[in-house]
C-alpha cells in the first residue's frame, strides 16, 4: 500500500485529459487561418486545372 490515489483527483485528471485530446484534434480539423484555408482552395483549384489542361482527350458533346 505504497501509494494512495484520490478517486475523485484521478477521475478529474482524467476528464481533463480527454477533454484536451479532443481539444487537440478539433485544432487540428478547424484550426487553420482564412489565408490558409484560401492558399489550399487555390493550390487545389490549380492542380485540377493543370489536370484538366493536360488531357489527351475532351469530354463533352462535341467530342467524337
Amino acid at each position: 500500500m505504497d501509494n494512495v490515489i484520490n478517486l475523485r483527483q484521478a477521475r478529474k485528471a482524467k476528464m481533463r485529459d480527454e477533454k484536451e485530446r479532443l481539444a487537440q484534434a478539433n485544432r487540428a480539423k478547424f484550426g487553420r487561418s482564412k489565408a490558409e484555408r484560401l492558399e489550399t482552395e487555390a493550390g487545389e483549384a490549380r492542380r485540377v486545372r493543370a489536370l484538366d489542361g493536360a488531357r489527351r482527350e475532351k469530354e463533352g458533346p462535341d467530342a467524337s
